[in-house]
């Protein structure tokens, strides 16, 4: 395995996939040439599965990573008595460059420096082999053995060699001298690495694009840097070609280490896509907004007749997830198994996502692309089939394998989606059942205020007839249910941070070692996506200096280059998968909101 810890990784992408790189230069995790593809790099989850190693030789060195400034282009710079060198690392932008390539450059910065480089893939998640061959001196070819997979190619300016199926280079570079390697789907001989400042060029273009689209942002606020690394980190999550958006960038990294908490996250929920829509939004970056409420109404125009729901999850370019399977030839990150591929959430029934969507759509409605008469016909269909589902248990926001509940999450994201249907279709004067979406929307509230509510403990229950206390109801306030100041969230907001508040961090739901109610076994960290939503809250409550305070110090976990996974662990650790884009959309939306609310605070003092 490549030895490193989840939160000692960087991100790189083109909007059509994305790359892990380790503090000591390896890349140990890509999927080609997809998101949700196979992974011909994945050695941060089984040393035999593939990795891009690109590294100086030098004795007791030290290495930093970091951006340069307002894009996604990496430096890893190694440091030593022997000498000083960097490794930069980007992919050509889909809406730049038609061929796929990901694209790393050692240079010698001081001193004379040995390099060495590796680029080992193993392809369909190292289920199969593969051939390696010399095109020329500069160039090998990899071909997955047996199929007409596309290959991949690498291109050098330094000599290559073949061992062992894994393409090796090792040369010495004098101050300020680089060498180029060019990993791309071409298979032709012409080396694009030894033109003359091509390499140079596309840095340039790369960096330039980045900026370009960070310049459009609206945002100029307190904690620029880290809400912009964040939203960078959402864009990279993004697909150019469809206007879908990933969960997050891997699969099978552990909420637990050691434990079976292990998911596929390389797929479009459209919870979490719906989210990142206001996120984009918020931020002035409407065309990510936009794409993906198109490519949302494709999807429900594709569902069958009478299928008036939307489903869990989607591949990235719509498809359906009809599988979840075990690696069961990976060791796991941490020995952390089953490594799965695939997931059955798809299978699930979670109510809430129609409010999500509609909360999106709403919201887009007014700072984005006006909705078409098809996609409201769509809306109409879908809020009519929630008049007669409402009402039923679910798996819900924590798609729990346990069973089937009345979880107060989807009730109160059931309410949103009757509300907002309800205030689009006034404000744009729209034809709808308006006075049976408002029936069902009054009665979602009764029911929420008489069937969730703890009159004893003075707050707001999981699911109807538990007694737990979920930090999902955080976004009870915060999609408008009830009032920031309201007695009964007041007092729900302190059991939150009674029961579930660690410092400044929150847990989901409690979780004990055992058997749980989510239905799996073991602990997990604490959901930093959560911790976020509790930092908005307590800013509308008015608790200004204790937000800041809080917010503030999840903003150092985050690791070296502004990134968070979804969970951080007893010891501060990064868990789950990562970069994780609820997390960092969360991040996005109360620094927003804390930033606003302390201007306007200080305006009035």
């Amino acid at each position: 395995m490549s030895g490193m810890s989840i939160e000692n990784h960087a991100i790189i992408g083109d909007l059509r996939t994305t790359a892990l790189i380790a503090l000591n230069g390896t890349i140990d995790f890509l999927c080609w040439p997809r998101f949700d593809s196979p992974s011909i790099f994945a050695s941060l989850l089984e040393p035999e599965a593939g990795a891009f190693e690109l590294a100086p030789v030098l004795e007791g060195g030290r290495s930093t990573q970091f951006y340069i400034p307002d894009t996604n282009v990496l430096l890893t710079r190694l440091l030593s008595h022997e000498g000083v060198s960097e490794i930069s690392d980007f992919m050509t932008p889909a809406p730049q460059d038609p061929e796929q390539r990901l694209v790393r450059r050692a240079k010698a910065v001081r001193g004379n420096v040995r390099f060495r480089m590796r680029c080992a893939p193993r392809f369909d998640y190292a289920r199969v082999g593969h051939e390696a061959y010399m095109l020329t001196d500069y160039i090998v070819l990899f071909q997955q053995a047996g199929t007409a997979h596309p290959a991949l190619r690498l291109c050098s300016t330094v000599p290559l060699r073949i061992e062992n199926g894994a393409a090796v280079a090792e040369f010495e570079l004098a101050a300020n001298d680089t060498a180029t390697f060019i990993l791309d789907g071409v298979t032709t001989v012409h080396n694009i690495a030894l033109e003359d400042h091509w390499s140079a060029e596309a840095f340039k273009a790369t960096t330039t694009y980045w900026r370009d689209w960070v310049g459009r942002s609206t945002y100029h606020g307190r904690w620029y840097e880290q809400i912009t690394r964040s939203t960078l980190a959402l864009k990279l999550l993004t697909s150019a070609e469809h206007g879908s958006m990933v969960a997050a960038a891997t699969f099978g990294l552990p909420e637990d280490p050691g434990g079976v908490r292990n998911w596929d996250y390389r797929y479009c929920w459209i919870r979490d896509a719906s989210f990142m829509v206001y996120a984009f939004m918020k931020t002035g970056h409407k065309e990510e907004a936009t794409a993906f409420i198109r490519w949302l109404h494709e999807r429900r125009m594709e569902a069958q007749p009478g299928e008036a729901r939307l489903r869990v999850l989607y591949g990235i370019d719509g498809r359906k997830i009809t599988t979840e399977t075990d690696l069961e030839h990976f060791a796991g990150y941490r020995d952390s198994r089953p490594v799965r591929i695939g997931n059955l959430a798809e299978e699930q029934l979670q109510l809430d996502i129609i409010g999500e969507v509609m909360d999106a759509i709403y919201h887009a409605d007014d700072y984005c692309e006006r909705l078409s008469t098809e996609a409201w016909k769509a809306v109409t269909e879908g809020i009519d089939w929630l008049c007669l589902s409402w009402n039923q248990p679910d798996e819900s926001i924590w798609e729990v394998r346990g069973g089937r509940r009345h979880f107060l999450y989807s009730r109160l994201m059931c309410w949103v989606a009757f509300d907002r249907a309800i205030r689009l279709a006034e404000r744009r004067a729209l034809p709808g059942r308006i006075a049976v979406w408002v029936r069902e929307r009054d009665a979602i509230y009764r029911d929420i205020h008489e069937n969730f509510w703890n009159a004893e403990g003075q707050y707001f229950v999981q699911y109807k007839g538990g007694d737990m206390i979920d930090a999902s109801c955080l976004l009870m306030p915060l999609m408008g249910f009830i009032g920031d100041h309201d007695p009964r969230w007041q007092s729900t907001l302190k059991a939150v941070g009674d029961s579930l508040v660690d410092d400044s961090h929150v847990y989901r739901y409690h979780v004990v070692l055992g058997d749980n109610e989510d239905g799996l076994t073991g602990l997990e960290g604490t959901f930093t996506m959560c911790s976020f939503w509790y930092v908005e809250c307590l800013a509308r409550s008015g608790d200004l200096l204790q937000a800041r305070f809080l917010f503030e110090k999840m903003l150092s976990y985050a690791n070296h280059v502004g990134l968070f996974s979804e969970e951080i662990g007893p010891s501060g650790e990064h868990l789950g998968n990562f970069p994780q884009a609820f997390t960092h959309l969360a991040l996005i939306r109360a620094g927003q909101y804390l930033n606003r609310a302390l201007t306007q605070h200080e305006k009035s003092n």
